[in-house]
């Protein structure tokens, strides 16, 4: 008899929570709160910031209806944050920084009537809660963009004589030797390799998101070291500052710094989140689930380049990338293309098979085969990336795992 009393129980249970499903929140009851690393001053957090504007104005929402919280640490400071967007109503809470992802679990688990996304992360699909999800874009298509740009700006470099060396040097300011980090240069140097064939690449990591002293520190440490141009996955201006000062071409990341940068900006490729932000609401306000991982692409708007500064840039640059961007959009181009000969090479070896670390684990066990159909399959088993190959034609300077 208890059995059964369980059983009606938990039936009661699962049609009274597809009911409050499917019932959704009215449009003018939906609350969104969203958590931020940094503020406006970090390109990084601006990036999110004008994407949840859009998404809101795009929807009609005001500005009640959303709550910013700004420069909150990847500590217990985040699970404070996001249960004071719970307590003021907020029935979707979103972070944009990689450790927020605990801190926002936790949450979590203790507000199930509660959506928390989470921008970055890796677990939403191991730990299968109904409110906890994960959110990414294939920004390595944006990246091998910014990098074809890269590369006929060192070809043109070249012609004129003025290479530092013999052969064309790229250098790469990163934040930490993590996935998403080595998935992005990777990609940026092979969108510079597929015009560029003699290119390389030197990277410096400086073991933060936002550091604007040491990004530009290592971007004066590679130009002295004979790059040619400069890249960066860093948040702040120290990078653009630097090129800007030696005369160094550079392509940033998540927006432009052509008003600072006049003279040596080219173009950046960024993640638009307005759409992830207009679906989340969007799907709440329905009824509809969360997708447990999301992962944007060119063809929903997520990954988008800014215009590019003619001032800067070879000739030929907005028509090349209009080509290649093209390509992408009709599936018949792979940034990760495994099959094209001497394309990826790891030491010396063509790319044919790879375990990656998709099921995150605190050994960092490699458990799923991402090599397949001649290319890596990218954020296809779950949203953030996990392209952590070493290629031939990078060279890593040093590492940071942020221990």
């Amino acid at each position: 008899m208890k059995k059964v009393l369980a059983l009606v129980l938990a039936l009661a249970l699962c049609l009274t929570a597809f009911a409050a499903l499917a019932d959704g929140v009215a449009k003018e009851d939906i609350k969104l709160g969203v958590i931020l690393l940094h503020d406006e001053d970090s390109t990084y957090d601006l990036n999110f910031i004008n994407g949840v504007k859009d998404a809101a104005a795009a929807l009609g929402l005001s500005d009640e209806q959303v709550i910013i919280k700004r420069n909150i640490p990847e500590s217990n400071d985040c699970y404070e944050a996001a249960l004071d967007l719970a307590d003021e109503g907020c029935q979707i809470v979103f972070a944009d920084s990689f450790g927020h992802e605990t801190f926002m679990l936790q949450a979590a688990k203790e507000l199930p009537e509660v959506d928390f996304c989470h921008a970055t992360g890796t677990m939403a699909h191991t730990e299968k809660l109904n409110n906890f999800h994960n959110a990414f874009a294939a920004i390595y298509e944006g990246r091998y963009l910014a990098g074809v740009a890269a590369g006929l700006k060192l070809n043109e470099i070249k012609e004129a004589g003025k290479l530092k060396g013999d052969a064309p040097v790229m250098g790469y300011v990163g934040a930490f030797t993590y996935a998403e980090v080595m998935s992005g240069y990777t990609s940026f140097y092979l969108g510079a390799k597929s015009v560029c064939p003699d290119v390389t690449m030197k990277v410096q990591f400086t073991g933060s998101w936002y550091d604007e002293k040491e990004e530009k520190a290592a971007a004066e440490a590679l130009i002295a070291a004979g790059a040619d141009l400069i890249s960066q996955h860093a948040d702040s201006m120290g990078a653009p500052t630097a090129c800007e000062n030696a005369g160094i071409p550079d392509v940033s990341y998540n927006g432009s710094t052509v008003e600072s940068c006049p003279n040596t900006f080219i173009v950046a490729s960024r993640i638009d989140w307005a759409p992830y932000f207009q679906y989340i609401i969007e799907q709440k306000m329905a009824g509809e689930a969360i997708a447990t991982d999301w992962t944007g692409t060119i063809a929903t708007g997520s990954v988008k380049l800014t215009d590019v500064n003619e001032q800067a840039a070879a000739p030929g640059t907005v028509e090349k990338l209009a080509e290649v961007k093209a390509q992408f959009e009709a599936g018949a181009l792979k940034v990760f293309d495994t099959a094209t000969e001497g394309f990826i090479t790891v030491g010396g070896n063509a790319l044919t098979e790879y375990m990656a670390d998709v099921d995150t684990d605190a050994a960092f066990e490699k458990d799923t085969q991402v090599v397949s159909d001649g290319y890596f399959h990218e954020s296809e088993f779950r949203s953030a990336p996990y392209f952590d190959a070493e290629i031939d034609g990078i060279e890593l300077l040093n590492r940071n795992y942020g221990d």
